[in-house]
């Protein structure tokens, strides 16, 4: 089910369009009358571009592993869409109520795929979803699971050893209170794992010996043997990152330092040589945990459901999850927090759904997938993760990153304030559709559709990302964007809200290699029916190109889309180096059908695009 368009309103009127303009032609206007709106657009097909050099002075990104640290290389492609007309900036006479272009679907809430015993029905998640809203009204977590009727596993129990020793299709309910799972558990073909009372799932240790030393207090004994790094760190001298060993004082996260000289308080040191944790504030009459066991669930059997559940401190691994979905799995309404590494991962899970979570604060990533068919993340709320230090412009840091993955979708997801890319599409995806999602003050790229093909990114809120400052980042198109398309193929791009990023659309073709599909290309990219608002700094749209990977013409169509502008006169559009005024792009045939008009745009939490005229 497709949520109608987000509304556009300009304030102080009521809207009222005009007729449709000529073939190859849109208002340019230089400040909306009172009442001027821009309206719904459909996409269209015709306008491309010659291929130029790429910037000077600009280097490319490099090649980043995907989630399963194979080098990231290639694309995919979508359905065209049809054409349909342009909306147009009309004018209107004096009514005094804002008028609105369509419904917003901010507000309504899908609903979760149930189930009464034991087996999971995956499956028609997406159905009704709308795109959430960001004003803490989006209800997601424990509190939405239904009763659990089961197998009891008490805070006392093995809950791993239980689960083994019980035949498929078993029901557990997980009793209230902190369950500490020293294995992890391996479910069976149907089994639930449940709790509707308050269940934690830990997997830390409590740390109780400690003894003063010098300005800090230590424990040993505790840490596993020294392991070699995976993933890549914001900090890649001390690169600490990929250790997993988080620990907590009375539930809050310590930052961990390079060397026992650095410990202050609020910090900890694990000396993995002399087995030794080293903590800057004083323990004694506080609760010290450590993370141990790196995984709560995976699978031992298809078609599982996991729901009402808090899952917490497990000590993942880069590029491996607290949660790993397996063939079928349906996981819902939990709290997966404060893990290492990701917070839940969708390996070989063929139609599993991952919905109405709550998935925050984990080390490296909240949500990741590889080599998935029909998989389906819907509804969660996915904020503030990589509280761990990984690279947070290029390598699978921050919200959701799905790689190698054919079909499914992303859909009706809050991915907010996470430490870099919020919605990420990696490595050999195919067909995948990202709908829906409010994308909202991420740290690098709102969406990247990266050597992938047959892509739709359509009807989401995009705001506020791309303004980290770390290494490797930027304000140039080739840094990315609210939506950037890196690369890939057929890809459709259209009927966004596009608000207020580093830039708007960035289009990118890089030299990039071969991989399952031959050589990695950027074409059939169409850009259509979104509205962009670009105000100050290089703030752009456009197109960026290697000097090995020219864009044929024809390749890149962006049509009747909206921009909201701070002046007609700045540059604001690029062309593979070349930059454009308003008016000198629609002229290079770029945007011939879109319109473009002064004003600022405001998002109000539940995706509602309001453009208020500039003074005059």
């Amino acid at each position: 089910m497709r949520t109608a368009f987000l509304a556009v309103v300009v304030t102080g009127t009521s809207l009222v369009a005009v007729g449709p303009l000529p073939a190859n032609s849109a208002p340019i206007v230089d400040n909306p009358t009172v009442g001027s709106r821009a309206d719904q657009m459909g996409p269209t097909t015709e306008t491309g571009l010659a291929g130029e050099t790429g910037l000077a002075g600009e280097t490319a990104r490099t090649d980043e592993t995907s989630l399963t640290g194979q080098a990231s290389e290639a694309g995919r492609a979508s359905e065209t869409g049809g054409v349909s007309e342009p909306g147009l900036i009309g004018e209107t006479s004096g009514a005094s109520q804002p008028g609105v272009v369509s419904q917003a679907g901010g507000a309504s809430e899908p609903g979760l795929v149930g189930e009464t015993s034991g087996a999971s029905e995956p499956g028609g998640a997406s159905e009704g979803v709308g795109t959430p809203p960001a004003d803490g009204s989006f209800r997601t977590g424990p509190a939405l699971a239904p009763g659990c009727s089961g197998v009891t596993i008490k805070t006392t129990d093995d809950a791993a050893s239980i689960v083994d020793q019980s035949p498929a299709g078993t029901t557990f309910c997980f009793a209230p209170g902190l369950h500490r799972i020293a294995k992890t558990i391996h479910p069976k073909a149907n089994q639930v794992l449940a709790s509707d009372d308050g269940a934690v799932l830990t997997g830390s240790v409590r740390l109780a010996k400690w003894s003063a030393s010098n300005t800090a207090w230590v424990t040993t004994g505790v840490l596993p043997p020294a392991y070699s790094q995976t993933g890549q760190c914001e900090d890649n001298r001390t690169n600490i990152c990929y250790l997993g060993e988080q620990v907590f004082r009375d539930g809050k996260h310590l930052t961990r330092v390079s060397s026992r000289d650095k410990v202050a308080p609020g910090t900890f040191y694990a000396d993995y040589a002399a087995n030794a944790v080293y903590l800057g504030d004083n323990p004694s009459g506080h609760a010290i945990e450590m993370s141990s066991t790196p995984t709560a669930i995976e699978p031992g059997g298809n078609n599982v459901t996991v729901r009402g559940l808090t899952i917490e401190h497990f000590a993942s691994r880069p590029q491996d999850a607290a949660v790993v979905l397996g063939l079928g799995w349906h996981v819902y309404a939990n709290d997966i927090r404060w893990n290492h590494a990701l917070g839940a991962m969708l390996r070989n899970a063929d139609s599993a759904v991952l919905e109405k979570n709550k998935i925050h604060d984990n080390g490296q990533l909240g949500v990741g997938q590889y080599s998935t068919l029909k998989g389906t993340i819907a509804a969660n709320e996915v904020r503030g993760n990589n509280t761990d230090g990984f690279w947070i412009a290029d390598w699978e840091s921050g919200g959701i990153k799905t790689t190698w993955s054919t079909g499914g979708t992303v859909i009706g997801n809050l991915i907010a304030d996470n430490r870099g890319i919020g919605l990420w599409s990696d490595a050999y995806d195919d067909s995948r559709t990202f709908s829906n999602n409010q994308i909202v003050d991420n740290a690098a790229d709102g969406i990247r559709y990266e050597i992938g093909r047959n892509g739709v990114i359509e009807d989401n809120v995009i705001s506020g990302n791309g303004f980290g400052t770390g290494r490797g980042s930027g304000t140039s198109l080739w840094d990315g964007g609210g939506i950037n398309v890196n690369t890939s193929s057929n890809v459709q791009v259209r009927n966004n809200v596009v608000a207020n990023n580093v830039n708007g659309i960035a289009i990118q073709s890089r030299t990039r290699g071969s991989g399952p599909w031959g050589t990695n290309l950027l074409r059939d990219i169409v850009v259509s029916g979104n509205k962009v608002t670009m105000r100050g700094g290089t703030t752009a749209t456009g197109m960026v190109q290697n000097s090995g990977a020219a864009i044929p013409a024809g390749e890149v169509t962006l049509n009747g889309n909206v921009y909201i502008l701070d002046s007609l006169t700045a540059e604001r559009f690029q062309k593979t180096g070349q930059w454009y005024t308003a008016k000198q792009w629609q002229g290079a045939g770029q945007d011939t059908t879109s319109a473009f008009t002064l004003g600022k745009a405001v998002l109000d939490a539940t995706g509602i695009l309001t453009i208020v005229p500039l003074p005059r």
